[in-house]
């Protein structure tokens, strides 16, 4: 598993002070330069190397000179980056005794976190999470939001390191992207831990997005050392693919750039030479996946600094070595495996008890407070909520029943239209009767008054009767199906013009030209629908095209309109009453 630890505590806690542009022309000599200056320089360099070291001890030096508490203590802080675990440690108990009365609220929770980063990078899990939690304690006593956010990220990577992926997938996702907060490039460093902890629950493209991601604005940025680790976690994504070719190819350059002076970090020299082995091991090139796991022995000896993979490699050396019957090598790496699983055992045991006890206990209990206090803030709402929802509920059972009502309206005028088609069929009634039954509005009376006065004296009545007898064979000859029927084209189909045609029908269908044409389509599908079941059984669409209709919209409401129910109830009530 690929740890990646990055300066993030050296980032925010380390560099909480904003730098200030100095007035002041600065000289070459760092003791001539300003404390924004140094402190610029210092954290824009890669910590550890012989120049940062340089640069704080210039800083604090200025400082007791100056006599200034304030940049002492930042001062401690930058000496502890570039010193070795005892003298690092000695730096932050010095900054804990100056800091004691700070009135700045980055004290104390600051120590705390920097000490347990000290301690987690040697491999001491149980000191880091002691302070981590001491740390976070005190970033909630002062409000610190960042703080918070690295002690809860510092105490994920501990989950990571015990196994709790999911967990720790969760704290990085949600820093990742809910922490505006935090400045983009130190999100970036949380993007690349999210993506190794996502590659150890085979979230493997989410992985990849991530890696690619953060290699893009490392590069963008120029930070070498972002991308360095960017480029190990790839390899480390290719291990697990097992593309192990590729996994060398991005580890081999890792291995250049981090066993260099300037560069060198523990934690990253000792899994990239990790996966790098297990790599070899996958392309079955032996001599190079031992010559890895020997040299982190080695390491591992010198710093005392231990982690999980080392199960894995020493597993590998202790089989290789029982295969070629070299039982003194064969022993040694068997005692080294045996006192490295203690010590692992040990971690995680402390890790597994004290995390729920100390961290995810008091956590929950916060949350719980949280979600009662939000419960509270949401009980008035809640009884608004439930009043709109009786309304709302009122509303609708009305609705429901005046749709019901309507619903039975339509039924009984259907279930009429079908009886009155049924008895014209059969003679029972004669004709004027059920139209006048059948239908909303009157249909056409015969001409009992004086002509003259019915078409305002402007149609002669001879006029007007040849009209009327032509209106009568494009009625029985059903030639107001053909589609595209107009006043105009009709007056000219009857010989006459357009004014005296819609004087007529005016008068004596007692409708305009468009309702006169469209109540003899809708009582032509009446009689047929119920009368033509092959008709009927055509689509919508069809049947309107067949009608003379340019849509089905124009056929379903013109229907609709003439007979006060819709066409789907009537469609419907016939196929109920044919099955009866």
């Amino acid at each position: 598993m690929m740890k990646i630890k990055y300066l993030l505590l050296l980032l925010i806690i380390g560099n909480v002070l904003s730098y200030a542009q100095p007035n002041n022309i600065e000289k070459n000599t760092p003791e001539k330069k300003t404390y924004e200056a140094l402190e610029k320089e210092f954290y824009s360099s890669r910590a550890g190397n012989v120049n940062s070291k340089s640069i704080a001890d210039n800083y604090l030096k200025k400082a007791k000179s100056d006599k200034n508490a304030v940049r002492i203590a930042e001062g401690y802080v930058m000496s502890h980056f570039v010193e070795s675990l005892p003298n690092a440690l000695q730096y932050l108990d010095s900054l804990q005794h100056i800091t004691k009365n700070s009135k700045e609220n980055i004290y104390p929770a600051r120590t705390y976190l920097l000490r347990g980063n000290l301690y987690f990078n040697a491999g001491n899990l149980q000191a880091a999470l002691d302070n981590y939690i001491l740390g976070l304690k005190y970033a909630k006593e002062k409000d610190n939001k960042r703080q918070m956010a690295m002690a809860d990220i510092s105490i994920a990577s501990l989950n990571n390191n015990i196994g709790m992926y999911d967990e720790t997938a969760r704290t990085f996702r949600y820093y990742l992207y809910n922490a505006a907060y935090i400045p983009e490039d130190e999100r970036n460093h949380i993007r690349l831990q999210l993506a190794d902890a996502y590659i150890e629950i085979n979230k493997m493209d989410s992985a990849y997005a991530l890696i690619q991601e953060g290699l893009q604005i490392a590069k963008k940025d120029k930070n070498d050392y972002a991308y360095y680790q960017g480029l190990g976690l790839m390899g480390y994504y290719h291990l697990h693919s097992k593309k192990y070719q590729l996994a060398v190819d991005h580890l081999l350059e890792c291995k250049k750039f981090f066993f260099t002076t300037e560069n060198a970090n523990k934690r990253n020299e000792n899994y990239t030479l990790v996966n790098l082995g297990k790599s070899y091991a996958g392309l079955q090139q032996t001599d190079k996946a031992i010559e890895c796991f020997m040299k982190i022995d080695s390491m591992v000896l010198k710093t005392n600094c231990v982690f999980p993979e080392l199960r894995d490699v020493y597993k590998y050396l202790i089989d290789h070595y029982k295969a070629n019957n070299d039982k003194e090598k064969q022993l040694y790496f068997t005692e080294r495996f045996l006192k490295v699983d203690q010590v692992l055992d040990s971690q995680f045991m402390y890790i597994s008890r004290e995390l729920p006890r100390r961290y995810n206990a008091p956590k929950l209990v916060q949350e719980k407070e949280s979600v009662t206090h939000e419960l509270q803030k949401r009980k008035n709402l809640f009884y608004i909520v439930l009043s709109l929802l009786l309304i709302s509920h009122l509303l609708f059972i009305n609705v429901y029943f005046k749709y019901k009502k309507s619903e039975k309206n339509y039924k009984k005028i259907a279930q009429d239209l079908i009886l009155s088609v049924n008895e014209k069929r059969f003679g029972k009634e004669n004709k004027s009767q059920i139209e006048k039954e059948t239908f909303s509005e009157p249909l056409p009376i015969e001409n009992t008054g004086n002509s003259e006065d019915r078409t305002s004296r402007t149609v002669s009545e001879d006029i007007a009767q040849t009209i009327l007898k032509e209106l009568e064979i494009f009625e029985n000859k059903d030639q107001f199906l053909n589609k595209g029927i107009t006043l105009g084209s009709l007056a000219k189909k009857i010989k006459t013009n357009s004014k005296y045609l819609s004087e007529i029908i005016n008068t004596y269908k007692g409708k305009n030209f468009a309702t006169y044409l469209n109540d003899l389509r809708i009582d032509y599908a009446i009689s047929r629908l119920a009368n033509d079941r092959k008709f009927r059984s055509y689509k919508i669409p069809f049947i309107a095209e067949e009608l003379g209709y340019n849509n089905e919209q124009a056929f379903t409401l013109a229907f609709k309109k003439r007979t006060g129910t819709p066409l789907s109830v009537y469609l419907k009530e016939i196929e109920n009453m044919s099955s009866k």
